[in-house]
């Protein structure tokens, strides 16, 4: 194709309680972002229940790919390729994104592209970043997944460190639910965070032996755990505050450690933070900082562009598609899908 050629992606991501669909051009230029969100749904169980999520997806993949392309002002024939989530995520989440995907570039002839989840949240710094290029370092920080990444080029990356237990963002989860925040953990949190003391209480930062760059979030939402039932048992009243800005603290401190660590050892100038605890104030602010400090360029996305979306699958898939990927009928949804090599 000429590359003068607008590309047009239409972008499909389901990999857990988002329905999304985006029409982006040339990788950077979003024509349109719909996202289904199913919080309300899940909210009342205190998380996503896969089954339930699924279902939902199935409700409005086909509403939310018509309006995608309704407010993007085309048709499926101005479209150039399809590009859809495959993995990693929930089975049955990715499985009605995939399908939905495949039955598109079936009846149209359309390329398929399938695109690691992952790659769509690096990706997203590319949409508002429009001078950002590889390589640089990026933290992908979400409720699934804490990676730190060596974005070589684009769709090739280099694994640096990742969690050994819990993601960063279902530590926030676990925490928010103990203190009676409720369900999404995260942002609640970073809300409540503001009314506290970051150093009222003193939490462990965990480091891991040989593996300087990989995390665990485990022992410090254990840690938490203890906290407030030693309280309750000793009749200690607890300022919520205080554990909420405490806790959020600890991760900050362990993520900016090791992921500026990484930019210093690997030689890089810039960094980058993607995935939905990306969108946390405090995480950003701390970046700005730290970055500011050692002369490193930082850049983030949007929080809409934080969270799951189909905008940033567009992005991945653009750039999958100019290095010539495409998928087959037979691509199939991967839960546990790799990125890249450690």
């Amino acid at each position: 194709m000429d590359k003068r050629e607008d590309v047009l992606i239409l972008a499909i991501e389901s990999s857990c309680d988002e329905t999304a669909a985006a029409v982006v051009r040339n990788g950077r230029e979003v024509l349109s972002n719909i996202i289904s969100s199913q919080i309300a749904l899940h909210t009342v169980y205190g998380g996503v229940v896969p089954e339930i999520a699924s279902r939902r997806h199935i409700e409005k993949i086909n509403q939310v790919i018509e309006e995608a392309l309704e407010k993007a002002g085309k048709t499926l024939e101005d479209i150039t390729a399809i590009a859809v989530t495959y993995g990693p995520g929930l089975v049955g989440a990715l499985l009605v994104g995939v399908s939905a995907a495949k039955a598109i570039c079936f009846a149209t002839g359309k390329p398929l592209i399938g695109v690691h989840h992952i790659e769509g949240h690096i990706s997203a710094n590319f949409i508002e970043n429009k001078d950002l290029e590889p390589p640089f370092v990026c933290l992908v920080v979400s409720g699934g997944h804490t990676h730190l990444v060596v974005v070589k080029d684009y769709g090739t990356y280099g694994i640096l460190g990742c969690t050994r237990d819990d993601a960063a963002g279902e530590a926030f989860d676990k925490v928010a639910r103990a203190i009676g925040l409720g369900y999404p953990g995260g942002p609640k949190i970073d809300k409540l965070s503001k009314e506290g003391n970051p150093d009222a209480i003193s939490f462990p930062r965990a480091k891991i032996d040989g593996a300087s760059y990989d995390f665990s979030f485990s022992g410090l939402k254990s840690a938490v755990l203890n906290y407030l039932n030693s309280c309750e048992m000793k009749g200690i009243s607890v300022n919520n505050a205080d554990v909420a800005a405490s806790f959020q603290k600890a991760v900050i401190d362990v993520l900016v450690e090791h992921a500026l660590h990484a930019v210093k050892e690997y030689g890089f100038q810039k960094f980058a933070i993607a995935g939905g605890v990306a969108s946390n104030s405090s995480l950003r602010a701390a970046f700005e900082t730290e970055c500011a400090k050692r002369k490193i360029d930082f850049y983030y996305p949007s929080p809409v562009l934080c969270t799951d979306n189909a905008a940033m699958i567009g992005a991945a898939g653009y750039y999958e598609y100019q290095k010539g990927t495409r998928s087959g009928y037979d691509l199939n949804a991967v839960p546990n899908l790799k990125l890249g090599e450690r």
